[in-house]
């Protein structure tokens, strides 16, 4: 029997308990208790809007399937909840809501995270107030003299080079290492992917081969089940988080010094 990951979540994420829920569904709380354990357990409409509403979730998304067979599926396909064919076709706005909506965790991994600062002019404020709000905040970007940079960088062959937008984004982003919240680190990996996650919701930009970050494919994640797609690319962050350079201040470590603190 497969618990209601979705709903779980939904809760903490809206600040809402389940004595809340059931007081706004006229039920019990053992009854909401029973929707968090069974995801087969699925209220009637009227109850089903009520509860969305209350949390500011989609129905869809807190019950999209009524079978087992179909809560298989959701594990893995439902936790995709849209696909762009460029990562330029992602709206603004969506990735403004991402970033307003977290509260306990934003991870940024990409070769230089040099777009964001463009595509937001007020990003480092941003994320300055996140940290401030407890928020935690790391980015993890490409060594400046990475192999794996360097060999990234005749695959873009782009005038602006990897190397000089890594220094334009620690240049940028200075002020952040004032924020106890917040943490950066230096990658010396091989890169197949950018993640920027954002709480329980996730982008993911596969790399193609000679292609800039900018037209490579995108997909939105949320998290919907343990061990699904999400997990699975949370858990790849956090490998290469692990195993790259600490800098508290921004300072660009010895490549051969890899303390990762």
């Amino acid at each position: 029997m497969a618990s209601n990951d979705r709903l779980r979540s939904a809760l903490p994420r809206a600040k809402k308990t389940v004595p809340d829920v059931a007081r706004a569904a006229g039920v019990d709380e053992k009854t909401v208790y029973r929707w968090l354990a069974n995801a087969n357990r699925v209220p009637h409409p009227r109850t089903r809007y009520v509860v969305a509403k209350l949390l500011g979730e989609d129905e869809e998304w807190l019950w999209p399937f009524r079978s087992q067979a179909g809560q298989e599926e959701a594990g893995h396909v439902g936790e995709v909840v849209g696909a762009y064919a460029t990562r330029s076709d992602v709206p603004t706005a969506l990735w403004r809501e991402l970033i307003g909506r977290a509260a306990t965790q934003i991870d940024l991994l990409g070769y230089t995270l040099y777009f964001l600062a463009l595509q937001h002019t007020d990003l480092i404020r941003l994320l300055t107030t996140k940290c401030s709000e407890g928020c935690r905040v790391r980015a993890v970007v490409g060594h400046p003299e990475s192999p794996h940079v360097a060999y990234r960088d005749q695959e873009e062959a782009t005038p602006l080079t990897l190397p000089i937008r890594i220094t334009t984004t620690l240049t940028t982003w200075a002020e952040m290492f004032a924020c106890q919240s917040f943490e950066l680190r230096f990658q010396d990996v091989p890169l197949y992917n950018s993640i920027f996650r954002f709480d329980d919701s996730m982008f993911v930009t596969p790399h193609l081969y000679a292609t800039a970050g900018s037209q490579a494919p995108l997909l939105h994640l949320r998290r919907g089940t343990t061990a699904g797609l999400f997990d699975r690319f949370a858990s790849h962050f956090e490998a290469v988080w692990a195993a790259s350079i600490a800098s508290p201040d921004g300072t660009v470590p010895d490549l051969n010094g890899k303390d990762t603190g």
